[in-house]
């Protein structure tokens, strides 16, 4: 007992020697010991010895893992290894995400007997994910904020995947945040927006007289991202004869502007992000498979607002307060059952058009089942694309908007983002060709 008393003691000593907000618990969740940087920068003066973790930090009254959320403690115990994982947290100035590092203790039979918990605020997380929308507490979201969190501290390119309307400028800004490069420029480039004939010139620059109509140089969007990150928004639109020169830009780091035999040097993190299902477009033949996998080093999926619960109410009360023209409006209890339930095809993007639509037909401080849209899941599913990855519900949405589908198959094709090729095996798998 004499021993394990002077180890306890050693490893609270040792805490007190770290920087960074640290705390010993036992396999119980128990917390023993939270070094001054824990007890100064959190928690203030309260006295969080001999409570548990998960009471502390989420005000939960069972662990982290019986209320929905990944807990490193029971990962831990069942790796035998040091865990990671990002969780939202409860401080003195509000949630916050934070960075959980746990290490095991072990005894001096082999068995694990304590863990040292480390935390780590990401930097400007909470106030860019408030502002921006990037709020949630269900696990998807967190298992995708925590791959964020993972790859925004380093150079790597980010390729973000998920339907449209899932906010993926907002989580490539949340990467620019949260990186070594947050004092630099973001620079956002819709690729679908820009003609071929453009193309090449918005993103290199060009030399005056370089063609028609060039008047003066001009500086490209890579040369105006220096120093801070190049987001290249629905990526697989790039035509073919510019993916050639993004790739040789992706490889060594150099690139021309149109009519100068200068090559310059470009000092910019490329994060792209996409709708399509890039991977049918490399059988296509469509998009170069070498600057895929250029792009696709670190991929991120974003979850649609259908699988995220309890994060459409949470959402849809931070997007009232920004679009209720100031007035102080709330949601009834049919309006919030309603939102609970609809699939939302267009996802934040349509959430944010439903209630700015329905504070303008609301005279009153509560929104009402009858100012949101009269419509049924079908009708939104027509409405919008459907995702490129497929379940069984899916597919069975995929055959539904087939058969209603007004145009040939040559339309329906363009309205999914899939090649006719690819169109035509999966109906053919659904029996529908």
């Amino acid at each position: 007992m004499g021993n394990e008393g002077q180890s306890l003691s050693e490893l609270v000593s040792f805490l007190e020697s770290l920087p960074e907000p640290h705390i010993l618990c036992d396999r119980d969740y128990r917390i023993l010991a939270a070094n001054d940087a824990y007890r100064q920068h959190w928690m203030g003066s309260t006295d969080i010895v001999g409570r548990k973790c998960f009471e502390v930090s989420h005000r939960f009254t069972v662990p982290c893992d019986q209320a929905g959320e990944s807990c490193p403690l029971q990962r831990s115990l069942r790796s035998g290894q040091r865990e990671r994982v990002l969780h939202l947290h409860h401080t003195p100035r509000g949630e916050a995400f934070e960075n959980i590092e746990l290490s095991p203790i072990r005894d001096a039979a082999g068995e694990i007997a304590y863990y040292i918990e480390k935390l780590e605020p990401l930097p400007g997380a909470r106030t860019l994910a408030h502002a921006q929308g990037l709020i949630g507490r269900s696990p998807p979201f967190l298992a995708m904020m925590e791959m964020v969190a993972r790859v925004a501290p380093s150079n790597a390119a980010v390729l973000l995947q998920g339907e449209s309307g899932t906010g993926k400028e907002l989580v490539a800004g949340a990467i620019h945040q949260m990186s070594r490069r947050a004092d630099g420029p973001f620079v956002a480039v819709d690729c679908s927006g820009l003609a071929e004939t453009l193309f090449e010139s918005e993103l290199f620059g060009h030399e005056r007289g370089a063609f028609t109509g060039a008047v003066a140089r001009k500086v490209g969007l890579i040369e105006a991202a220096s120093g801070g990150t190049l987001f290249l928004d629905e990526v697989g639109d790039i035509p073919l004869s510019i993916q050639v020169k993004l790739l040789r830009l992706l490889e060594t780091g150099t690139f021309r502007r149109v009519g100068s035999p200068e090559l310059r040097k470009a000092e910019v993190r490329i994060v792209s992000a996409t709708h399509r299902p890039l991977n049918d477009m490399v059988a296509d033949g469509r998009f170069r498979q070498d600057l895929f996998y250029r792009l696709n080093i670190f991929p991120i999926e974003l979850p649609p607002l259908r699988l995220r619960g309890n994060d459409i109410l949470l959402l849809a009360e931070s997007l009232l307060a920004r679009v209720s023209g100031g007035r102080a409006i709330g949601l009834s209890a049919e309006a919030s059952d309603w939102l609970g339930t609809y699939p939302f095809p267009g996802n934040v993007r349509e959430l944010r058009n439903i209630l700015e639509r329905a504070c303008l037909l609301c005279d009153g401080d509560e929104i009402r089942r009858q100012h949101l849209p009269q419509l049924n899941t079908s009708v939104a599913q027509i409405s919008t694309p459907v995702p490129a990855k497929y379940t069984t519900s899916e597919s069975a949405s995929l055959a539904e908007l087939a058969r209603a589908f007004a145009g040939n198959r040559k339309a329906l094709a363009r309205h999914l983002g899939l090649s006719e090729r690819t169109l035509y095996r999966r109906l053919k798998a659904l029996r529908l060709d």
